[in-house]
């Protein structure tokens, strides 16, 4: 079975999210497919910051995510960084081109989950995954977390939530992520790949 992981990432925090994401869903034997998204932002933003650019580099050879891809999965985890409480436009513009696959009822009973990146700790997190669930739902498919048997939730001092898994990547974006960080992306990625894999059966 397919777990998709497609996320968008700026700097490549979410991109190494993405990673343990996949770890995760490959520990529960399924095979995970990491997939961006285009971006948005004008050439001369990222050109004019050294952190974007090293990010861009980073993930130079992520594919760009495909229906296909999107179709063949059994599961899907969605990254992002956080927007003022939102997804990044660059994910949600990816979203809003699944119309065709709606329409089909191609992603219904599709488990999907979410995990994010913030500047500071209460950045943002929380809300980002909240507000996305309204298009996911609408799309048919089943928001999937992180239940409080994954430990890392009760001491975590970064990021995630029983909503999903977070970072905390500082206000210059460097901050790695911590080892308790990366079992809770670990553990949705898990997660999603029993579900998923219930779910075919």
């Amino acid at each position: 079975m397919k777990v998709l992981v497609l996320y968008y990432s700026t700097f490549g925090n979410v991109f190494e999210m993405a990673k343990l994401v996949a770890e995760g869903a490959r520990s529960e034997g399924a095979e995970p497919v990491i997939r961006t998204v285009p971006e948005l932002m004008p050439e001369a933003v990222i050109e004019g910051n050294e952190g974007m650019k090293r990010g861009r580099a980073m993930q130079r050879d992520v594919p760009l995510v495909t229906d296909d891809d999107i179709r063949q999965a059994g599961a899907v985890a969605l990254g992002t960084p956080t927007r003022f409480g939102n997804m990044a436009a660059q994910l949600k513009n990816q979203v809003d081109q699944l119309s065709e696959l709606w329409l089909k009822g191609e992603l219904e009973d599709k488990p999907v989950g979410m995990f994010v990146s913030t500047a500071s700790l209460h950045g943002g997190q929380e809300t980002t995954i909240l507000a996305s669930l309204a298009p996911l739902l609408h799309l048919g498919m089943i928001p999937v977390g992180v239940p409080y048997s994954t430990q890392e939730l009760f001491t975590t001092q970064g990021g995630g939530s029983p909503y999903g898994p977070g970072h905390v990547a500082g206000g210059d974006n460097t901050r790695g992520i911590d080892d308790q960080e990366a079992a809770i992306c670990r553990a949705l990625g898990a997660r999603l790949a029993r579900i998923g894999a219930k779910l075919q059966s």
